[in-house]
């Protein structure tokens, strides 16, 4: 009887190549294959994982040597090679991209690579792309799936020129991609049909299920959880989810509960106030700004917040959390929208990135790690507590504002790197 996972690493040679929509396509493939299929997402992402997560069919989670660590990047791969036969790695930018990059991550767990290709552009180059892409780290070369192909003639010459590396698959052009905004893919509840797409995709990558099978297998773990303190025991933790606040990594969630706090949700969008035996709340990023509109009508959600406040309550709030509290919100378009008005202060979208990158954010109880990412600046008069450091080269970060019982900033914590620190934002006793 096999036993573990057969496993790769979906990486490119930069951003734009197709791995997203190659590994939602190679997972849907191998779903209706009847394979049971885990998919992992390579360094700071919420959106990816999600569409993932509709293409494979379960939770999809990060790995990342400096983020997650080495050790629970360990535990995670072996449990899901205990319950699954494919386990899928989508890479993060350029396979050497970053520190660490998606091809120490490969290195680091003996994952072989398999290199997504645009192949849109270029024929017989396409060996030459993946042989540097094999030789430069080096790395493991499971082989390449060349992405939008024009014709069987142009995929021959593609196989022809990687040589001793194989061609485990072909994906023609799309005449359905998926659709993207400024901080990546829109979510899948957004897309009409999405799993339609999905299936067209699966349909039509050409596939080669015996070169597949000869890629190495990962061998089981446990997948028991790391013990916790209950330090949260007791606590309701109320959670702002809807189409507003979405950017949560399933890893917070987890840790939440294995910390002991009962999670409830709540709808801003839908004007319900933040739940009465709420002990904390925790305001997720997400994106406001193409709901200012609809945030600014529901007077009940913000009335709510400002009394939960009021009464001392622990609020976390992150990113697009963080805006819906601010005076006001003003969109891409010029037009400005009413906060919360919890945190003094104006945001303003622009055309150009704010903040991007791996940062730890100080607390007394040691960093927490994690990422920042938007296209909005926050001009407030509050005096920052602190500031986060940037993973890459230590320089100040990200302002994090403390305002009463209100703890924001635009940094987006990893909580399993600090679940003492995390527990003591949602009002853990020391």
């Amino acid at each position: 009887m096999v036993s573990g996972a057969r496993v790769a690493l979906v990486a490119a040679m930069s951003s734009g190549q197709g791995k997203t929509t190659v590994t939602a396509a190679l997972a849907r493939r191998l779903v209706r294959m009847g394979k049971r299929v885990r998919v992992f997402k390579c360094g700071p992402d919420f959106i990816d994982p999600m569409l993932l997560e509709r293409a494979s069919g379960a939770p999809v989670h990060n790995l990342d040597l400096w983020m997650v660590g080495v050790e629970s990047c360990r535990r995670r791969l072996a449990a899901a090679a205990h319950e699954a036969d494919a386990i899928l790695v989508e890479g993060v930018m350029g396979l050497y991209d970053g520190s660490p990059s998606a091809a120490d991550l490969s290195r680091e767990f003996g994952i072989p690579v398999l290199a997504v290709l645009d192949a849109s552009a270029m024929a017989q180059t396409a060996g030459a792309v993946a042989q540097g892409l094999r030789d430069y780290g080096p790395v493991q070369m499971a082989g390449v799936i060349a992405n939008r192909i024009a014709s069987s003639g142009h995929a021959a010459m593609v196989k022809e020129s990687l040589r001793d590396i194989p061609l485990i698959g072909t994906l023609p052009r799309q005449d359905e991609p998926l659709p993207e905004r400024h901080l990546g893919l829109v979510l899948p509840d957004e897309v009409d049909e999405f799993d339609r797409i999905l299936d067209a995709l699966a349909d039509s990558i050409d596939f080669d299920e015996a070169a597949w099978d000869a890629l190495p297998l990962m061998a089981p773990g446990s997948d028991a959880a790391e013990s916790m303190q209950p330090l949260l025991a007791g606590r309701t933790i109320a959670i702002a989810r809807d189409p507003s606040f979405v950017f949560v990594y399933p890893a917070n969630l987890e840790l939440l509960e294995q910390l002991g706090a009962r999670i409830t949700y709540f709808a801003p969008l839908s004007d319900e106030a933040v739940p009465d035996d709420a002990d904390a709340v925790y305001l997720p990023g997400g994106y406001p700004e193409l709901h200012g509109a609809k945030l600014q009508a529901a007077q009940r959600w913000r009335d709510s917040i400002r009394a939960t406040h009021a009464r001392g309550v622990p609020i976390v709030a992150e990113c697009g959390g963080m805006m819906a509290l601010a005076d006001g919100l003003t969109d891409s378009e010029g037009r400005r929208y009413e906060m919360a008005g919890l945190l003094a202060g104006e945001v303003r979208m622009q055309k150009r990135l704010g903040g991007l990158g791996m940062h730890a954010m100080p607390t007394p109880q040691g960093d927490i790690r994690g990422h920042t990412f938007h296209y909005s600046l926050l001009d407030s008069p509050v005096a920052p507590e602190t500031h986060t450091v940037k993973q890459r080269t230590g320089a100040q970060g990200e302002a994090a504002y403390r305002f009463g019982s209100l703890f924001a900033s635009y940094f987006h914590g990893y909580f399993p790197s600090n679940p003492r620190a995390v527990a003591a934002l949602f009002g853990a006793k020391p």
